[in-house]
């Protein structure tokens, strides 16, 4: 099963820079609540209030990696999705234009004495399998020469700063895992007052693609054991397991029996999560908002009831929520 959740979605809203540069706080962008009572309108500061004690917000400390590398001496761009179980990388070409390029095999020259060799097609001849050879460590690779992913329509850079979350801790993310980047410490600390818990885990995710809207594919997870022991109490106690963001969901659920109980495990995960397999680990989901016919709808489809879904896009485009990684945020309740 498939959502057919098709809208046309305005440039005007598309987020084309961070909330700071817009004027806000990055905890003062909109909030869209949707659940089978209706759709309300709020700050993401007022998050506290929408959540009950014992509540659980199970978040994702990948940090985001600078992963772009210009190719020198021609109008290419070099992205680092994801490390391979065999070792190798998943990377993407794309053009000056952010457009992507199909590329052929063989060896590109890397700034400071790297190299990528593309060695077979990945997804639909846009991924390649490539061999990486860096003279430090990858992610200290990237920091000394990437700068963050930018698509189309981010007009301008914007420091590797701007795209981490408050719970980032270890680099492995191609994207950031936006879904928490309106978190600050000041709604963290009202949130634990509040009697809130937090469940970290951990899940780099790779490039997204909105003009092809690819399928996930392998990505390393790790599910603590505190985690897992904090979300079976929280459960077994009548509180709420709400993931932020779709990367959390996919984690959980990788970990997670068919009855719902969490256990501890780490490795690679390639789980596709649809409305007829549906969740057993999460109750609901604050994600940002999807470009039409994405397949990350599908995966808020096996969360949130259809009716649901489609009341909280309708309402999002018609009062102009913002989009993308540096947009508003759509929290769905049971």
């Amino acid at each position: 099963m498939t959502v057919a959740l098709d809208f046309e979605l305005p440039a005007a809203l598309e987020a084309r820079e961070p909330p700071e540069a817009r004027g806000l706080a990055r905890d003062e962008v909109r909030l869209l609540l949707a659940s089978p009572a209706g759709v309300a309108h709020h700050r993401f500061t007022d998050l506290p209030a929408l959540l009950r004690p014992g509540d659980v917000l199970v978040v994702n400390t990948s940090g985001t990696l600078a992963a772009s590398v210009p190719l020198p001496g021609v109008p290419l761009e070099l992205h680092f999705s994801t490390r391979l179980p065999d070792g190798r990388w998943a990377v993407e070409l794309r053009g000056r234009d952010r457009l992507p390029r199909a590329g052929e095999p063989g060896e590109l020259r890397l700034p400071g004495g790297a190299s990528a060799t593309l060695e077979e097609p990945y997804t639909r001849g846009r991924l390649w399998a490539a061999t990486v050879r860096t003279p430090v460590p990858v992610p200290e690779y990237l920091r000394r020469h990437g700068e963050p992913i930018r698509y189309r329509y981010v007009r301008r850079r914007w420091p590797l700063a701007a795209y981490q979350t408050v719970f980032a801790r270890e680099p492995g993310s191609a994207e950031m895992p936006s879904a928490a980047r309106p978190f600050s410490d000041r709604v963290v600390t009202r949130l634990v007052a509040a009697g809130v818990q937090f469940a970290p885990l951990l899940l780099h995710t790779g490039v997204a693609s909105p003009e092809a809207h690819e399928r996930p594919y392998p990505e390393w997870y790790s599910v603590p054991p505190t985690t897992a022991r904090l979300i079976n109490d929280a459960r077994a106690a009548g509180g709420r397991i709400i993931a932020v963001g779709t990367t959390a969901v996919r984690a959980l659920e990788t970990a997670a029996t068919p009855a719902g109980l969490v256990t501890a495990r780490e490795g690679y995960t390639d789980l596709i999560v649809t409305p007829d397999r549906g969740v057993t680990a999460v109750d609901g989901l604050l994600t940002g908002f999807h470009e039409p016919r994405a397949s990350h709808l599908d995966l808020l489809a096996a969360v949130a009831a259809p009716e649901v879904l489609c009341a909280a896009y309708d309402a999002a485009v018609r009062e102009r929520y913002l989009w993308h990684e540096f947009g508003d945020v759509n929290l769905l309740l049971p």
